[in-house]
């Protein structure tokens, strides 16, 4: 729409009322804006209810050689005092582990920040410069220098230098670093405390939680239903699964705060449990005396007696007679 008209306020306003529903809903002109190449946005007050803080925008282009104004869009938009709705988050990050079923499958994300890649022991090497070895050396001659460089110490922990490789074929060492695809371990680590550890934590799985998403997994435990702050740690009585003969523990750093309830009469068999929770079925818990004292109880309803109601008195009417002698004589024909 082109208008010759040199007041672009009143332009603006016209269009502005043209959009609303009633006259009453544009307010006064709160401001204009020079967006550039003769556009410009000008801004009236919103008296629309329910839409306090927002304000209609209509934006006019000025042509100066032909001394026109063009109404290019109007719309009604929001300033940081509106109420707006919250920001769009995605369903998958909106979704509780609660939502799901056992039949659902949401899959495992590539670049998930709570996997790592998992390690492998690798054949252990020489810790001299000359025992740098190519991929395609034999592991004889590996072996041979190995055992050269530890001469005269012990062959278990002395001289030892051990490499985990991950899956994916990159040289890491235990903290996951690539100091020259090699790393010393400690005097006192050997191979079979490392194959051990390797094997203990299933370290060669393709991916493994990071030490975050454990933290996490702690954390969420501990403040859980079977934590110490739930109802049935309250009733055992300081009994803590800690000291319980039917708790499991667990491996690893976890281990060192839970472990796994396997008493099939806990409410919490089968569920890992923090050391310091408890229930009412801790393995050091006696059970009750029985007593022989029989306590009767109040019956709920009362069949030993018979409440006596005195009978209404029988209301005599003619028509009430005549039915009842009329039922008579039909019985004694029958």
């Amino acid at each position: 729409m082109v208008q010759e008209d040199l007041d672009p306020e009143g332009l603006a306003r016209r269009v502005a009322l043209s959009v609303a529903a009633d006259s009453d809903e544009v307010g006064q002109l709160v401001g204009r804006t020079l967006i550039g190449d003769g556009v410009w946005d000008y801004r009236f007050a919103s008296a629309i209810k329910g839409y306090e803080g927002w304000q209609w925008s209509v934006t006019l282009y000025r042509d100066e050689d032909a001394d026109t104004w063009t109404v290019d869009e109007s719309s009604l938009v929001p300033t940081d005092a509106a109420l707006q709705p919250p920001a769009w988050v995605p369903w998958k990050d909106r979704l509780l582990p609660s939502d799901l079923s056992v039949t659902d499958v949401m899959g495992t994300d590539p670049d998930d920040p709570r996997l790592t890649a998992g390690y492998k022991p690798a054949q252990a090497g020489p810790q001299t410069s000359e025992a740098q070895q190519a991929p395609g050396d034999n592991e004889e001659s590996q072996n041979e220098s190995a055992s050269d460089d530890a001469d005269g110490a012990d062959e278990e922990t002395d001289g030892a230098v051990f490499r985990l490789v991950d899956r994916s074929g990159d040289d890491k060492d235990v903290h996951g670093q690539e100091p020259n695809n090699q790393v010393s371990l400690d005097a006192q680590t050997s191979s079979a405390d490392l194959d051990e550890a390797v094997d203990c934590f299933a370290l060669s799985r393709r991916h493994v939680m990071t030490a975050e998403a454990r933290s996490a997994t702690a954390k969420r435990w501990y403040e859980g239903q079977h934590g110490p702050k739930s109802l049935s740690t309250r009733t055992a009585k300081g009994k803590a699964c800690e000291t319980c003969g039917f708790m499991i523990p667990l491996a690893g750093d976890l281990g060192t705060m839970f472990g796994v309830c396997a008493n099939r009469w806990s409410p919490d068999d089968g569920r890992v449990v923090s050391l310091d929770h408890g229930c009412g079925e801790h393995s050091e818990i006696e059970p009750q005396e029985e007593s022989h004292l029989w306590v009767q109880s109040q019956p709920a309803y009362d069949d030993l007696h018979i409440d006596v109601v005195r009978q209404k008195p029988r209301e005599e009417r003619p028509e009430v007679e005549l039915m009842e002698q009329m039922e008579s004589e039909d019985d004694s024909e029958d």
